[in-house]
């Protein structure tokens, strides 16, 4: 068969190899959820110096006769940039040796800022067999393709099963020690003046407490689900509240929401923050509402993140009704929601913090 008219063999290649890389980009994810689940990062880190091919297979958890396979999962793991080689001494002969990157080092199990708790969760069935539903979601009356595989919503699911619930919890508050280490550092001055916060949606506390602790003089509270904080103890200065941020939002200077917006469309957003403009003090009280999430096409471009970014989007269309928003859907909520004004702050990596005033 003849080539297309004007195409070139070297452009019909590339693209096909465009494709096929796309296709396989789940090998890469699956790939590192397994070196995870081995324990790799945290046997390499712990063998103290380049880990020969010998040596790492003799300390894994595997069958013997799997042993060559180890070379090949590795070797797609280094081409990922999760692992390197390095030379090596060993009884007085050059080796190669694995060492980790500094990505590796971010999934170690004892790393304070450790992701992979967040890996594991976003890679398990349950948030990847949506997907699978997507195009028929888009040609019937479903919510969400998560419905569709599971019967349920994410939030009635993980209310009932107590591995998502585990697992979720887990994943946010890997996430939100990072997160918070970034927020007292870097932007302390968001939280100058304030005496009390409400974490809506804060999980089970990993941010509230750290911020409490961070700034002496402020009381903190985490209002959460029932079945999320049921068997949580606060102290002097963190309180767990049991409630729903769609029905009422406790009292405080300082509302803070930490990756929920994207968890919902424009009506539901709309609720939180009349919820939360509700709980602050007034225009000149010193109250406001700060939100820590995504804001599309705020940075320069970045391709690597403008994807992370979109990936999220889609994470969202498939499990519940949310999404990423740039900064006029943003301020189209605000103003919506009744507040006056607000400011963006995008110091966050992939996301920014906003502050809005009533």
């Amino acid at each position: 068969m003849d080539l297309p008219v004007g195409v070139q063999a070297s452009e019909l290649l590339s693209s096909q190899a465009h494709i096929w890389n796309h296709i396989f980009n789940f090998i890469n994810s699956m790939s590192l959820k397994c070196a995870v689940q081995l324990g790799i990062p945290d046997i390499i880190h712990n063998h103290g110096k380049p880990m020969s091919l010998p040596d790492l297979v003799q300390a894994l958890p595997i069958k013997k006769v799997k042993a060559p396979c180890i070379y090949r999962l590795m070797r797609i793991l280094i081409h990922s940039g999760f692992f390197t080689k390095q030379k090596t001494l060993e009884n007085g002969e050059e080796e190669d040796g694995y060492t980790l990157t500094p990505a590796s080092c971010l999934l170690l199990k004892d790393e304070p800022f450790s992701v992979a708790p967040f890996l594991l969760a976003m890679l398990d069935p349950i948030l990847t067999d949506p997907f699978h539903f997507m195009s028929e979601w888009f040609q019937n009356d479903h919510k969400t393709p998560f419905e569709m595989a599971h019967g349920r919503t994410l939030w009635d699911y993980a209310g009932n099963e107590p591995r998502l619930n585990k697992f979720f919890n887990d994943a946010m508050a890997s996430d939100t020690r990072l997160i918070t280490s970034m927020v007292i550092k870097e932007c302390a001055g968001v939280f100058e003046g304030l005496n009390s916060l409400v974490d809506a949606g804060g999980g089970t506390g990993t941010m509230a407490k750290a911020i409490a602790d961070a700034f002496p003089p402020m009381k903190c509270s985490v209002l959460e689900l029932p079945h999320v904080v049921a068997d949580l103890e606060g102290s002097d200065k963190l309180e767990f509240v049991a409630g729903d941020m769609f029905e009422a939002i406790p009292c405080a200077d300082a509302v803070l929401l930490k990756w929920i917006m994207h968890d919902w469309n424009d009506e539901e957003c709309l609720k939180i923050l009349k919820r939360c403009k509700e709980a602050i003090p007034c225009k000149g009280m010193g109250g406001k509402v700060i939100i820590i999430d995504i804001v599309l096409d705020i940075q320069k471009e970045d391709a690597e993140s403008t994807e992370t970014q979109l990936c999220f989007d889609m994470l969202m269309m498939a499990t519940i009704t949310g999404r990423e928003r740039n900064g006029k859907e943003w301020e189209k909520l605000f103003l919506d929601a009744g507040f006056s004004d607000y400011k963006i702050a995008p110091i966050m990596g992939l996301r920014s913090i906003i502050e809005v005033y009533p």
